[in-house]
């Protein structure tokens, strides 16, 4: 039986290679997001953990704002708050909105990587601290030679997970206008007008977001599991 017979399947095969290129804008956005999200949250961390209050102080309120905010509020505000082009000497550079949400959802993610840094050094015995300064080693070098080869051990499972959640929160870059899948999936459902069609292809966007987040989510359980610690 041809699979003409089934006009939702056959026009859910029409749409597949928009909704892969979708996707991969998902995808894209996703790892920019938390690569910026990453480094500043490691600052801010950084910051976080300083012996002056003038340097803990707005560290923390950047985490306690930015861990609190509605992602969909950043995403709007980010949106809103740049411009559509900047202009740079006598030409004019375009801002894509792209863009834009990929800073209102690094900004979150800066948030959760500086908890997630500052847990991690808050997790190593205070017994290694003692130790190393017993043996004349200054507070650089017991951060670098000691405390953060741990730390990031510890921190590469939240952190994978926190990618993950990342990930399912580019599906919001639709409502600012971004071309990704839940945009493109919205074009085909209006084209093809089948309510069957509308069922099928969003059950497809899940398949989509599961099979990528899903071996995320059970490597994390692997490293957990590899760097337990009591």
């Amino acid at each position: 039986m041809a699979i003409d017979s089934f006009p939702v399947l056959s026009a859910l095969l029409q749409w597949s290679p928009a909704l892969v290129t979708g996707f991969g804008q998902n995808i894209l956005i996703s790892l920019v997001a938390i690569g910026l999200g990453s480094l500043l949250g490691l600052m801010v961390g950084a910051l976080a953990l300083s012996p002056l209050r003038l340097l803990r102080l707005p560290a923390r309120i950047w985490v306690q704002i930015f861990r609190n905010a509605p992602w969909l509020v950043l995403i709007y505000f980010t949106t809103y708050v740049f411009p559509f082009e900047i202009h740079i000497g006598s030409s004019y550079v375009s801002f894509p909105d792209w863009v834009k949400v990929t800073i209102g959802l690094a900004l979150p993610a800066s948030a959760n990587v500086a908890e997630i840094f500052r847990g991690a050094i808050g997790s190593i015995p205070s017994t290694q601290w003692e130790a190393a300064r017993s043996l004349a080693f200054t507070r650089g070098q017991i951060f670098r030679s000691i405390i953060l080869p741990q730390c990031f051990k510890r921190m590469l499972p939240p952190w994978m997970n926190l990618y993950a959640v990342v990930t399912m929160g580019t599906a919001l870059a639709s409502l600012v206008g971004v071309h990704d899948v839940i945009d493109t999936a919205q074009i085909a459902s209006n084209t093809v007008n089948m309510t069957g069609f509308t069922v099928v292809i969003y059950l497809s966007l899940l398949v989509l977001f599961f099979a990528y987040c899903y071996p995320i989510s059970r490597f994390t359980q692997r490293l957990e599991r590899r760097y337990a610690f009591y």
